[in-house]
């Protein structure tokens, strides 16, 4: 089946690129009715996204669901057809070439960018958010007048299914196909010679897919992950903080690339954000073990690897804090649901602080001052996300300017992701490039750099014509 899979792929590449070549960079038009069949697709699909979605999980709040993958799909493809007339128009620059600076401009010269389309665009999604990300990204695919092949997560195999059944449904394969299989179909996916792909995941994995793109020499774009640092300022108030960052650390049970990974704490209130963290899921999840709003670990071989490393933090003298305001027993449970987890005074040895936990365990370490903080999140590789908690000035600025992350929140976690109007992406080890409105638009186009020349002959003024003999006076290196 899957090379029957594979082979399908190929094909149809190799038809979109014919096509592309053939017919042209599409209308304004087109891209509209592009990003206009999608959002009818989402909202056609939203039951059954849901439903799939649970079925997945085991267990994945509906409303969450609703908000994370429907609405938040919808969003930006709406901001993409608002804007993409305005995006797709020709970008002027100054014709200046030394030493002649502004006076090029007034012989005539002039200079453009026009933003091009790339042609194939690919797309890895991973099993986390399985239609946001890939209905996100085609936002800027779609805008930039790309066409675009899928390969979701079969981590995720019932959304997969739905997924392909409503792509097929709006969408001829010329335009947008979608391939569900397993890693062997994902490897051959990722070989593929695209224009450009996105892939969004796991570090890991990126490394695998990022030397089979190099082969073909195709530009990425990565988003992936990383332990995305907390530090709760000395001026914060403990009690908001605490609320946002379990917010963040319990929604989808922490399975989200930008979900806090661990936090710094002023040491004198390690205690008071330990108590506001425990009423703050307390007072979300007043019970865990049946309740629909909680979310399922994904499945069992991630269920076993988180409770890995709470076991590894036990047996290297790490206070474990389990938020469990009913009492469950979770040992017997139709799902694999583990319980908010703190865990006090982690040393660096524990895998918990080494590897991107992807789960409701929340590290908190304490700090003696704001430089300490941020010195410890240097010595960690550069994160997706940064969140920092306070309101000095100073402070935040002196976050913002020696730290380096894909992005930052100030006094939140996550939500720098829901602004359409920042690029959002990764630096280094958490990834490459970005997307999001308009910066999407640009990183899913070529920018195609156009010069129209002056009448006069500039090389001949400039002694550049031959013959060059009695010319060498004029030409003189610049000083």
């Amino acid at each position: 089946m899957s090379e029957l899979v594979i082979t399908e792929m190929k094909k149809v590449l190799d038809l979109q690129k014919k096509l592309h070549i053939e017919e042209g960079p599409p209308s304004a038009q087109l891209r509209k009715d592009r990003l206009d069949r999608c959002i009818s697709m989402v909202q056609k699909y939203q039951d059954q996204i849901i439903s799939a979605l649970q079925e997945d999980f085991g267990n994945r709040d509906p409303v969450m669901s609703a908000a994370t993958e429907v609405m938040s799909s919808i969003g930006p493809l709406q901001h993409a057809k608002k804007n993409l007339v305005s995006w797709m128009k020709p970008e002027k620059r100054k014709a200046e070439i030394a030493p002649l600076g502004p006076l090029l401009s007034l012989m005539g010269a002039r200079a453009r960018i026009e933003y091009q389309p790339m042609g194939t665009v690919g797309c890895i999604s991973p099993w986390n958010f399985p239609v946001n990300l890939v209905l996100a990204p085609l936002g800027g695919i779609l805008a930039a007048g790309n066409r675009a092949m899928i390969k979701p997560s079969e981590i995720t195999p019932s959304t997969s299914d739905v997924m392909k059944q409503m792509f097929e449904e709006y969408f001829d394969q010329v335009e947008i196909a979608i391939f569900t299989g397993d890693a062997e179909v994902g490897a051959a996916f990722s070989a593929l010679p695209f224009d450009h792909m996105i892939f969004t995941g796991g570090t890991s994995i990126a490394k695998h897919v990022m030397k089979a793109a190099a082969e073909n020499l195709v530009p990425l774009t990565l988003e992936l992950g990383g332990k995305s640092p907390v530090i709760v300022g000395e001026d914060s108030d403990i009690q908001s903080a605490a609320v946002r960052v379990m917010q963040g650390k319990t929604m989808n049970a922490g399975q989200i690339c930008l979900a806090p990974d661990y936090a710094l704490v002023p040491k004198e209130k390690v205690s008071e954000f330990v108590d506001e963290s425990v009423n703050a899921v307390s007072t979300m999840y007043p019970s865990l073990k049946e309740n629909e709003d909680y979310t399922s670990i994904i499945n069992e071989k991630h269920y076993e690897r988180i409770q890995g490393y709470l076991e590894d933090a036990k047996e290297k003298g790490a206070e474990i804090v389990e938020i469990n305001p009913n009492n469950e027993d979770f040992s017997q449970q139709p799902h694999y649901k583990i319980p908010p987890t703190l865990v006090l005074n982690p040393t660096e040895d524990m895998t918990l602080m080494k590897e991107e936990i992807f789960g409701p365990v929340l590290p908190v370490k304490s700090y003696d001052n704001l430089k300490d903080s941020v010195d410890y999140v240097n010595t960690k590789e550069r994160p997706l996300g940064l969140y920092y908690f306070g309101n000095k000035k100073k402070d935040q600025e002196y976050v913002l300017k020696n730290t380096t992350s894909g992005g930052v929140t100030l006094n939140d976690v996550i939500s720098h992701i829901t602004q359409e109007n920042l690029p959002f992406g990764g630096v280094g080890p958490s990834g490459m490039g970005s997307y999001h409105g308009y910066d999407g638009f640009k990183e899913f186009s070529h920018a195609k750099s156009i010069y129209k020349q002056t009448k006069i002959n500039l090389n001949k003024l400039a002694g550049l014509v031959p013959p060059y003999k009695d010319k060498k006076d004029k030409v003189s290196s610049p000083s």
